[in-house]
């Protein structure tokens, strides 16, 4: 099967993100099954403008604008050589293959924007962005969505029809995010935060609870892995808010990465609107349980007394959020069954799984 797979960013991209993951472990799975995937992204600065990343043939055209002109012209061209296309929508505002080929079209959808892009854009571009979101329904008839609470956006936010979606969920590399006897937790009660660091992602509340932590837990420290848009006002607030053994560490790869999701002693994710929590299930891989807003995506990622806590979104969230963290960080024996608890629900997470019952959609589109 030839596959031509349209996203913003390739895997090599500097600010590549969940999607990219996806496409780069969905993509090298398919290609090592014999397939060929060849997939489209912007370009971004020093890149090369073809290349051969994990197997995927990566092609570079135009920006973080223009590649939504550029992407058509070429999908028009050059799609009678494949067998499906797959729009991959990351950000919002959909490509439109359909439009420009016969060929079958999968669209994938990690999350729906609707709320998220008026604090990520400004007006009245953020009209346009959401309007453009919002007819997806009328130009794909098959729909990848990666968590229950996307089909339900799209159902509900965008009005999709539930017969065009297929729920088919993240993965977890277990070769790579697993424990490790060797690596032993910080001497000192550690909280992780991991991502980007955007205005939805509510990190002031992670931050206000910690504050009231320090004062029953002195030796408590807050690490933040991750940069965003949003970095200067979080380091803003964190200086006003004046509390102490706070750690930007800046975006973290690689074993860095691994080593932090291991050593520290609870994940802490404070976003609302998530479509999947990717770094809930590498921190349960890695035995280390989490702790979240009962909202999104995040409900099945975190079960609830098992693999970490949820925590309700109101007015008093913070008081909470601090309290289910603090009760991690001093009960050793309550943070030892949620940590056995998060390793072993996160083997119902595999990319093989992932990368199968994607294969299945296509072949059934085509």
């Amino acid at each position: 099967m030839r596959i031509l797979w349209l996203n913003h960013r390739d895997q090599k991209h500097p600010q590549a993100g969940g999607a990219e993951v996806h496409l780069r472990e969905v993509g090298r799975r398919l290609v090592k099954m014999g397939h060929e995937v060849t997939l489209l992204s912007e370009r971004f600065n020093g890149c090369s403008e073809e290349e051969v990343v994990d197997g995927i043939n990566v092609k570079r055209i135009g920006s973080k604008y223009s590649i939504h002109l550029a992407a058509p012209l070429f999908v028009r061209k050059k799609a009678k050589e494949y067998d499906v296309v797959v729009d991959d929508i990351a950000h919002a505002v959909p490509w439109y293959s359909s439009l420009v080929t016969d060929k079958p079209v999968v669209g994938i959808v990690h999350h729906v924007h609707q709320k998220v892009i008026p604090l990520e854009v400004a007006f009245p571009l953020s009209l346009a962005v959401k309007a453009a979101e919002k007819t997806i329904k009328h130009f794909y008839k098959n729909i990848i969505a990666v968590s229950k609470a996307t089909v339900e956006d799209l159902k509900n936010s965008l009005d999709v029809p539930e017969n065009r979606i297929s729920l088919i969920y993240y993965g977890v590399d277990h070769e790579t995010y697993k424990p490790n006897p060797e690596t032993e937790k910080f001497d000192e009660p550690t909280i992780l935060w991991l991502g980007r660091i955007k205005k939805y992602k509510n990190l002031d509340h992670l931050l206000m609870a910690f504050s009231l932590i320090k004062k029953k837990l002195p030796n408590a420290r807050l690490m933040i892995a991750g940069s965003g848009n949003y970095e200067r006002n979080i380091k803003e607030f964190t200086w006003n808010l004046g509390v102490d053994d706070v750690f930007f560490c800046g975006s973290v790869y690689g074993e860095s990465k691994i080593n932090l999701l291991r050593k520290s002693w609870v994940l802490a994710m404070t976003s609302v609107i998530e479509g999947w929590g990717m770094s809930i299930l590498e921190a349960s891989a890695c035995q280390t349980p989490c702790v979240g807003y009962n909202a999104g995506a995040l409900p099945e990622a975190i079960i609830d007394g098992k693999t970490g806590f949820l925590v309700e979104y109101d007015c008093d969230c913070t008081d909470e959020l601090a309290d289910r963290l603090y009760a991690i960080l001093v009960d050793e024996e309550l943070r030892n069954k949620l940590s056995k608890g998060a390793l072993e629900y996160s083997y119902n997470f595999d990319w093989n799984k992932t990368t199968e019952e994607t294969l299945n959609v296509f072949n059934q589109v085509i």
